[in-house]
């Protein structure tokens, strides 16, 4: 039994969308990767001045 330019149709569509998502995703990551970087190196570079409010902490205000 062959497949029917149908069903290679769908499962090419099928294999295109997951490619796509797994691309999306590795985008999304890299996005995140490179935006992590980015704030550790703020904190490096803030350190090697010798500040010391660096890393602020939010503290809850007393009500």
């Amino acid at each position: 039994m062959t497949p029917t330019p149908e069903d290679d149709e769908h499962e090419r569509r099928t294999t295109n969308l997951i490619l796509l998502a797994i691309v999306a995703g590795l985008i999304i990551i890299g996005i995140w990767i490179v935006n992590v970087m980015i704030d550790t190196r703020k904190i490096q570079d803030c350190v090697a001045q010798g500040r010391r409010n660096c890393a602020p902490i939010d503290v809850p205000g007393r009500d």
